[in-house]
Order: structure tokens, then C-alpha cells, then sequence
């Protein structure tokens, strides 16, 4: 009888957590707009191009996320090294004894510093092209990074030479990199919506009046955004991207059109389009679901100038000094 009974009571709280799905609706602002309002995390483990592994496969089975998770668990207890971005999917299909993450000079975090993964089932963030990955570079973006990688100092002469993000400037827009202060707050009025980043404290203010964007001479870091709704779509425009801007080697012509739906209580789904005819053969869309995080936005000490640069600056003219030495 007891085992009957437990089956009842698990049964009707499953019915009830389906009805409770089933009842959920789209919140609204008191303008009537959906509410995207809080905090979301991109602590997602599922990398931004599909692995040549599972070619032609979308999704992986429950078996081999189940077994991807309990690799991560053994792989990154918080002792060993970081692993971000997409090396940490690259370590648990290699699954080593133990991952050793060195960048060739200076070695890397403890995993300790970074959230857990959210697994899903899917082999590749990006959507469309259908096989998950990248479109290929256009002829004319092959020369222009292969001159842009030939003119980079192996030993920076000043903080012109290091990425943006070192010079704690921005991480840019789109931002796919999950898992290290990879948090978003969206606060909202009738006209205007603000996204504030965690890292390097970024807010983008976009406007939702219709007014069209600024004039092409005006340049910015994150572009220059204009949103509106469709339906219960926001969706973001950006053009005007600055020269020195730079999303995996797209400048100043990207088109960044961007699109967030709230479809539960505890995800927001953003789903991002890219294009520059200059930079890919074809526009390419990714999508990530952003998970709603209990946790505020935490400020990210870092400024221009800061120590880490001016190590970084220091360093390299002491190897000058070294080489100089040796000859």
C-alpha cells in the first residue's frame, strides 16, 4: 500500500509541475511589455561550433550528456585549472586524467574562480548554418587578418598592442564567452531598455522610441543600438560598430541584429545574427539560453591602466633586456 500511495503522490506532483508550466505566462512591465527585467547567466557548456566529433548531429542523446557531466564533475572540482570558453567541452571529449591548461607563458586560473556549467543537450550554439559552425572567411578578410596578425608584436611596445579586453576597455558585443563574469542585467522603461554587463562594467542603453540610428560618421565600441518589439520579441538592431571593434575579426561593417524571449520563469532566450560581407561568406545565427540568476552584478575591478597591464608592459621589456643581453 505505502509503495501504491508513493506512486499517487509522484504522480500528482508531476501533473502539477505540468500544470504549472502549462499556466505559465509572459510577465508584463506596467507599460505592458514583456518583462525581461533581472539578472541572467551564460554559464552554458555547449560550444559555440559544432566539434567535428558530431558532424551532422544536432543533439546528443541523455547518455552522453549524463556522461559529459560526470567528466566535468571529476575533471573540474575547483582544484585544477581553469578551462574557458570552449576548452572546457574540447577537455571532456578528450577526457585526460587530468586537464592542464597552460597559455605557453604564464598558466591560467584555478577552476575555483569559475561557476559550474549548465549542460544542455545540443552539439553547437550556432543554429544556422545548419552544420553549427562558422561560415568561411571571405578572400578579402583572409588578407586583412592575416596583415592584422603579422603586425601584432610578439612583445607588446604599448597597450595599443593588447585586446581590448586586457586594456579593460570591453569584451564587445556579442558577447559568447560563458562562465566568467558572464552576467546581465536588463532594466526597462516604456521607451528605453539597458543592458549592463558585468565585466568591465559595459551598459548599453537602447532606445525604443523608433528614432533611427545615428549618423554612419559616429563610431562606438558596442555600435549603436536601436530595439522594438515583435510581439513578445525584443529585438536589437546595432550598426555603427567602431573600427577598432572587433567580434572574431569583423570591424566596423558588422550588423549584429539581436533578439531575447522570455519562455520561462528562469530562461531568457537570445538568439544573435551576425553579418559583414566583408568578414563571412554568409550572415550566422547562435543562440544561447540565458538562466535566471538569484546573484546581483558584482563590480568587475578593472580599469585602463590597471597593475595587470603594466605587468604585462613591464614584462615585455624585460625580455627586450634579456635578448638584448643574449646577443
Amino acid at each position: 500500500m505505502k509503495k501504491i500511495a508513493l506512486v499517487i503522490v509522484m504522480a500528482a506532483a508531476a501533473a502539477n509541475l505540468s500544470a504549472q508550466k502549462t499556466r505559465w505566462t509572459v510577465p508584463r512591465t506596467v507599460d505592458g511589455q514583456p518583462d525581461l527585467q533581472g539578472t541572467w547567466a551564460n554559464n552554458n557548456a555547449t560550444p559555440l561550433e559544432r566539434p567535428t566529433e558530431f558532424a551532422g548531429r544536432a543533439s546528443l542523446t541523455d547518455a552522453e550528456v549524463a556522461t559529459l557531466k560526470a567528466r566535468s564533475a571529476r575533471l573540474f572540482n575547483g582544484d585544477g585549472d581553469a578551462a574557458f570558453g570552449d576548452n572546457l567541452f574540447s577537455a571532456l571529449l578528450a577526457n585526460p586524467d587530468k586537464f592542464v591548461s597552460v597559455d605557453g607563458r604564464t598558466g591560467d586560473y584555478n577552476q575555483f574562480w569559475l561557476p559550474d556549467r549548465v549542460f544542455d543537450n545540443r552539439t553547437s550554439l550556432i543554429v544556422d548554418p545548419p552544420d553549427g559552425r562558422i561560415p568561411a572567411l571571405t578572400p578579402v578578410a583572409q588578407r586583412r587578418l592575416a596583415v592584422e596578425a603579422a603586425a601584432r608584436l610578439p612583445l607588446p611596445a604599448g597597450p595599443e598592442d593588447r585586446s581590448l579586453s586586457e586594456r579593460c576597455i570591453t569584451f564587445g558585443v556579442p558577447r559568447v564567452q560563458p562562465a566568467y563574469m558572464s552576467y546581465y542585467q536588463i532594466v526597462q522603461s516604456r521607451d528605453t531598455v539597458v543592458f549592463r554587463m558585468e565585466t568591465i562594467h559595459d551598459a548599453r542603453v537602447i532606445p525604443l522610441d523608433g528614432r533611427p540610428h545615428t549618423d554612419g560618421k559616429i563610431r562606438n565600441w558596442l555600435g549603436d543600438s536601436r530595439g522594438h518589439w515583435e510581439g513578445d520579441t525584443l529585438v536589437v538592431d546595432t550598426t555603427n560598430f567602431s573600427p577598432s571593434s572587433n567580434f572574431r575579426g569583423s570591424h566596423e561593417n558588422l550588423h549584429l541584429t539581436e533578439r531575447f524571449t522570455r519562455v520561462s520563469a528562469q530562461e531568457l532566450r537570445y538568439e544573435f545574427t551576425v553579418a559583414d560581407e566583408t568578414t563571412w561568406v554568409r550572415p550566422w545565427t547562435a543562440m544561447i539560453p540565458l538562466q535566471r540568476s538569484r546573484e546581483p552584478i558584482f563590480e568587475y575591478a578593472c580599469h585602463e591602466g590597471n597593475l595587470g597591464l603594466a605587468g604585462i608592459l613591464t614584462g615585455s621589456r624585460a625580455e627586450e633586456q634579456a635578448e638584448k643581453s643574449v646577443r
